[in-house]
């Protein structure tokens, strides 16, 4: 089974009206094996949030949601386990650590991350981390 990173920006539209949503439903058909730091839940649901506060999402839904979420994802990763390298890169590129803790699952897994998050992959082009990044817009299941 192949293993694939997925970031909030992926994961949120599994369950909101956004671009490429397809694209990111596709993740979730079998084959595939998703793992994700366990940050994926606080920034899932500070978008949700958001939405709720909005009247986009009916708050009934939430208990669905974080089944689902749960259920989505092979395997979730404490964040103390990715701290160190996630702050190196963080320092390296010049960017939020946040988002780096899915780039150093990415590298410790020697898997692809797929995101739909321009500043990240914008920030990591012409870095060694590049190639550890599929956009969502350009993910196939054959990767």
């Amino acid at each position: 089974m192949k293993n694939l990173i997925v970031d909030a920006s992926v994961a949120c539209k599994w369950y909101l009206p956004e671009e490429d949503r397809d694209l990111a439903k596709g993740l979730l058909i079998g084959g595939i094996s998703l793992l994700a730091p366990e940050l994926l839940f606080a920034e899932v649901g500070n978008v949700l949030w958001k939405w709720l506060r909005r009247g986009t999402v009916d708050p009934g839904e939430m208990n669905h949601i974080h089944w689902h979420l749960t259920r989505s994802l092979h395997r979730i990763v404490p964040l103390s386990d990715l701290f160190v390298p996630a702050l190196r890169m963080a320092a390296a590129i010049n960017h939020p650590i946040y988002d780096c803790f899915y780039l150093a699952l990415a590298e410790r897994e020697n898997a692809p991350l797929v995101t739909a998050d321009e500043r990240l992959i914008s920030r990591l082009t012409g870095t060694s981390w590049e190639s550890l990044v599929i956009p969502l817009a350009r993910w196939e299941p054959t990767l």
